[in-house]
């Protein structure tokens, strides 16, 4: 019923060449109402397309306000007329709608924007005095250096328990008002809607309704202030997670390669394998020494031995390399005395 109730004054307003002021005014804040009082999810479709019609009346209600000039920082409440004190709600009503938007992508945008419509309101409302309250402070003045400084020379001192104790005092009274407020309005509701009531009646209506407001705005405030400083915190750390997460750079594969003992042989299979690179022995040993990733790191061996060793392998090499005759005979007389004498032959050392 409240929905058709919407489209049809939605309706009403788009026949009209240009809808005035009290209808942007009561269409932006039907919506807000529908809203507020169904039972659907507020991120489906259908809702977040009401908020959405709901902003842009509201927004295109502040543009007429702004051009007609209603307010003004010089002037009293009582200087006010009781047909404009109810544009006042404006601000209010744009940062309620606008935390019903549904935008995980830019929250604290979102909410940050959301607080400049409150506190716009909260200073209107300051200036024509309609209620004792405190303004709260502005995020620059929250993050200002002294205010870091300060915290940072209280430490991890306990926390103020007055101070505490007080603001809790203050939210249960702003409570009991909003309470008051709205058994208040029930109460002439009817009448001013029925527009048979007196004026008197009526600008008490508006006025009850904006003090009922700035409680809210007051709440909505401090509430927005907490989540901005959790959707701060949760960026820098999904920053910092981010950074830590790139892949460290990798080595550069080594390409295939034949070894070889010599420059000669790496000569003739370079011939051979034209499209495959060669090295040499100690070509390879150098280049992993630079890129420290000997195979035998780690394993450790005398230095002195394993030059000796190196040693007679060499020279036994070039001994045959070079047909040594001796070395050949020897080598020849070594391998028939193998043949035909058993592993151990003649080793009487370690008979019992």
């Amino acid at each position: 019923m409240a929905a058709a109730a919407t489209e049809e004054s939605d309706r009403k307003m788009t026949e009209a060449d240009s809808p005035t002021l009290s209808q942007l005014l009561d269409a932006g804040w039907k919506f807000f109402e529908d809203v507020s009082n169904t039972s659907e999810p507020t991120g489906s479709n259908p809702i977040q397309v009401k908020v959405k019609r709901g902003i842009a009346h509201l927004e295109q209600a502040t543009r007429l306000v702004a051009q007609l000039d209603l307010f003004s920082q010089n002037e009293e409440l009582e200087e006010l007329a009781t047909a404009d004190i109810k544009y006042l709600m404006l601000p209010a009503l744009l940062g309620a709608l606008t935390m019903k938007e549904v935008n995980l992508t830019n929250r604290l945008e979102q909410v940050q924007k959301a607080r400049v419509y409150f506190m716009d309101f909260l200073k209107r409302c300051k200036d024509y005095s309609i209620m004792k309250f405190e303004l709260p402070k502005s995020e620059e003045k929250k993050e200002s250096p002294e205010n870091l400084s300060q915290n940072a020379s209280v430490g991890f001192h306990a926390p103020d328990l007055y101070a505490m104790a007080a603001h809790r005092q203050a939210k249960i009274e702003r409570y009991k008002q909003t309470k008051e407020a709205e058994a208040k309005l029930t109460e002439i509701k009817a009448s001013v809607d029925s527009g048979q009531a007196e004026d008197e009646i009526v600008r008490d209506y508006y006025l009850l309704t904006v003090r009922k407001w700035i409680n809210i705005a007051l709440d909505e405030v401090e509430s927005i202030d907490q989540e901005s400083q959790i959707l701060k915190t949760m960026g820098t750390f999904k920053k910092e997670s981010a950074n830590q997460s790139r892949p460290h750079p990798q080595r550069p594969p080594m390409k295939p390669f034949i070894l070889t003992k010599d420059a000669v042989q790496s000569k003739v299979f370079g011939a051979g394998y034209p499209s495959l690179p060669t090295m040499t022995v100690n070509d390879w040993y150098e280049q992993h020494r630079r890129e420290t990733i000997l195979p035998d790191r780690g394993i450790p061996k005398c230095s002195g031995d394993l030059d000796n060793e190196e040693r007679e392998k060499e020279e036994k090499e070039r001994q045959i390399e070079n047909d040594d005759d001796e070395a050949l005979q020897k080598a020849r007389d070594w391998d028939n005395w193998k043949d035909t004498h058993r592993r151990g032959y003649g080793n009487r050392q370690n008979m019992g």
